[in-house]
């Protein structure tokens, strides 16, 4: 009785797998890169954009901070910078055992709340 109920949800799962090898096959993923004419430029993705500006700016680097900050719209740029400050100080908070809140303030040196 139990190796029936094993069988069939053996079976759900390899029908699951033979659907997604399909999907993938067939859907171009966000991480695969198309193929380009030569000459022309690549489109950047925005947290890309996001990490390459705000390691520029970290290092000082105004040539490279100037092109990342064209890769992508201002918008999309503030936006994925946004959302890497919230992911840094959230693994910040982890590793120190704080809250996110403690910590945005202590990297900005303002006083505790």
């Amino acid at each position: 009785m139990m190796t029936g109920f094993l069988r069939g949800i053996s079976g759900l799962f390899r029908g699951f797998r033979n659907v997604f090898t399909r999907v993938r096959a067939t859907v171009r993923l966000p991480g695969a890169e198309a193929p380009r004419a030569p000459g022309t430029a690549r489109r950047y993705n925005i947290f890309e954009a996001a990490a390459a500006h705000v390691a520029a700016c970290a290092e000082d680097d105004d040539e490279r901070t100037a092109e990342t900050a064209e890769w992508v719209s201002p918008e999309a740029l503030a936006f994925g910078i946004n959302e890497l400050a919230c992911r840094a100080v959230i693994a910040l908070a982890r590793e120190r055992s704080e809250s996110p809140q403690t910590v945005a303030r202590d990297l900005l040196n303002l006083p505790v709340a």
